[in-house]
């Protein structure tokens, strides 16, 4: 017991030590880069000073070894150059270390920088993840890049002040869940079995600080039985979150059987502490304008496709780059101009909720991300 105690001491001691040691060498990379960037390149990208960065590095990796060279003296550049404020430097250092900060640097795209950097701190990311989650296009997927410039950099400084994390920032499109391993021919019930199987990989998909509460909740009304999916809870944005899962596309009463289960969770299921439940509609398919009409958002219901086979990366990068433009002009146009929808013929009524049989499994278990 006392070695115990002493190794855990001990093993806290170190941790500080490194966590004090990363942040200092952070702050002394960005200083270097810095002074570096202002008082040798004038601030100009260009070839960073050309001969005299050269010079430095070479006298500074032999004083201090390679650490210092050439190499690493631009990588400080880049550093001080994509993260010119020194606060936000100073918020992200207990975090990130200088591993983490190189994945960030070279992006060019300021607020998928931003958003990367936040999301880490926040959700502890190690730097193998960081890069799985850049490689997975995680940024593109979100709510939040589809949402116009302002708005996404209001959204991050909330993150970054307040530590607020809003939905744009947690719910995706679309999710990846090749990892399944389904056939051609499902049903619903065999997604929603393959899930429950895969709820490790399925949780991490979602993000961090999901926890899986029941499958096939029971929702009585008028003496029937409706079923809810997957019920998860988010620990951050102390909400409930409902999951209905569609094997084919988006239909409008999808948002109709949606809503009745977050009214009814809202009433019976959300404890004082907790903020109103979510939805997540899981489809095959969806029709971008049609979701759009529906004004989903400020219902709490989010409409998402998931993929059971990923395309090649290139496709899947002209996919999200294509949605992603789609959505900000749409919501530009929104904000610039209202449009009176009942006028215009093209409301869509919502109903058609469907029951689904009993005899489904209903077992309760707890399981969160790890």
């Amino acid at each position: 017991m006392l070695v115990h105690d002493l190794s855990s001491m001990i093993d806290a001691a170190r941790q500080q030590v490194a966590s004090t040691a990363n942040a200092a060498l952070t702050t002394l990379y960005w200083q270097m880069g810095h002074r570096v960037l202002t008082q040798v390149t004038g601030g100009q990208r260009a070839e960073y000073g050309g001969q005299i960065v050269s010079a430095a590095g070479r006298q500074l990796e032999a004083r201090y070894g390679r650490g210092f060279g050439e190499k690493s003296l631009r990588h400080m550049v880049r550093f001080a150059e994509a993260f010119p404020s020194p606060e936000i430097v100073s918020a992200l250092r207990r975090q990130l270390s200088w591993s983490h900060f190189k994945q960030l640097i070279y992006m060019e795209d300021e607020l998928k920088r931003t958003f990367y950097a936040e999301m880490c701190r926040v959700e502890g990311w190690s730097t193998r993840t960081l890069a799985q989650k850049i490689d997975s296009m995680l940024f593109e997927r979100t709510a939040l890049s589809k949402k116009p410039e302002d708005l996404i950099r209001g959204e991050l400084a909330a993150l970054r002040d307040r530590e607020e994390l809003t939905p744009a920032l947690v719910f995706q499109d679309p999710y990846m869940l090749d990892f399944l391993e389904l056939s051609d021919s499902y049903s619903e019930k065999d997604l929603e079995s393959a899930i429950l199987r895969e709820i490790e990989r399925f949780l991490l998909e979602l993000g961090v600080g999901f926890a899986f509460v029941e499958r096939q909740k029971r929702i009585t009304l008028d003496g029937d039985d409706y079923y809810l999916d997957l019920l998860f809870f988010h620990r951050r944005m102390r909400r409930l979150v409902a999951i209905e899962l569609k094997i084919g596309d988006f239909k409008p009463s999808d948002s109709g059987q949606m809503e009745l289960y977050l009214r009814w969770l809202d009433r019976h299921e959300r404890q004082p502490a907790e903020q109103a439940p979510l939805g997540i509609i899981l489809c095959a398919g969806k029709k971008r304008e049609t979701v759009e009409y529906l004004d989903l958002d400020a219902r709490g219901i989010h409409v998402a496709e998931y993929l059971t086979e990923l395309p090649p990366r290139e496709v899947l990068q002209e996919r999200l780059h294509r949605a992603i433009a789609s959505a900000r002009a749409r919501l530009e146009i929104s904000t610039g101009a209202d449009v009176d929808v009942a006028s215009s013929g093209r409301a869509v009524a919502i109903g058609g909720l469907k029951r689904k049989p009993k005899g489904r499994n209903r077992r309760s278990r707890a399981t969160t991300a790890r």
